[in-house]
């Protein structure tokens, strides 16, 4: 049996039931599916159940769970690539759009979204594992205290559903907090007109110091003339994705 090893963050998922509801939150037309961290398996298994899948990649880094895989999976579809997920070129996953689906390891499930965001024309949809701490903040709505740069970010291209909570009970070992799936599906009416990279800035330089207001959170940002830019009396957790929008669209003239 595979040892959980802590410092890459491994918490496998021991019920099966729970396995089976995140594995079925796939959409059908999903032909391609990339699961990371796979562990030992226990989402795979249901994974290679379903039969609308016609590839199956598992991105796994620890050796030890490698092997268990190769040992106890054989399924023309599946390949399983030992490697580290944020340092892989994605490109080379699949040459079409795929589903990414897995129990994040929660200490970079941050990153792992950022990644997310730089292929996101790859990766129409996401059924994901985190930490509930981690999924309140990107289903929270502007105005709240958990609202942040994932919030803004994710919920620009993506619509996002919270699908359910998960106990710490059902880990090996149980992790300290509680769990929760949620879904992002890939928002085809992209409202964000403006320079992607230049908003992608703006937005994390304004919650880097988010109890500041704006005027002087983008001090760094801010054109000589900047009277008439709206929204610079508020604080970035006050603004939505189109208002951050605009406001970059104004911070570039």
């Amino acid at each position: 049996m595979v040892r959980p090893k802590k410092h890459l963050g491994q918490h496998f998922l021991s019920d099966p039931n729970i396995a089976r509801k995140i594995a079925g939150l796939i959409e059908i037309e999903s032909h391609s599916v990339c699961e990371l961290g796979p562990g030992t398996g226990v989402l795979t298994k249901f994974l290679l159940e379903n039969h609308s899948i016609k590839q199956l990649k598992l991105i796994e880094i620890d050796e030890e769970s490698v092997t268990f895989l190769h040992d106890h999976f054989n399924d023309e579809r599946l390949e399983i690539i030992q490697s580290d997920f944020l340092k892989y070129d994605l490109c080379k996953i699949f040459d079409q759009p795929f589903t990414l689906i897995g129990n994040f390891p929660y200490n970079i499930s941050s990153q792992i979204f950022f990644r997310v965001l730089e292929y996101k024309a790859l990766i129409p949809e996401v059924v994901c594992m985190i930490q509930k701490e981690v999924a309140d903040r990107i289903v929270s709505a502007p105005g709240n205290k958990t609202y942040g740069i994932l919030s803004v970010l994710l919920q620009s291209w993506f619509d996002i559903e919270y699908c359910f909570t998960v106990s710490e009970k059902v880990f090996i070992p149980p992790p300290k907090v509680k769990s929760a799936v949620i879904k992002l599906s890939r928002n085809m009416t992209n409202p964000i007109d403006c320079d992607e990279k230049y908003f992608f800035r703006v937005v994390k330089t304004a919650f880097n110091q988010r109890r500041k207001t704006l005027r002087n959170a983008l001090r760094q940002l801010l054109p000589d003339n900047h009277s008439n830019i709206p929204f610079l009396d508020k604080r970035a957790e006050q603004l939505n994705k189109y208002q951050f929008a605009d406001l970059t669209k104004q911070l570039m003239k």
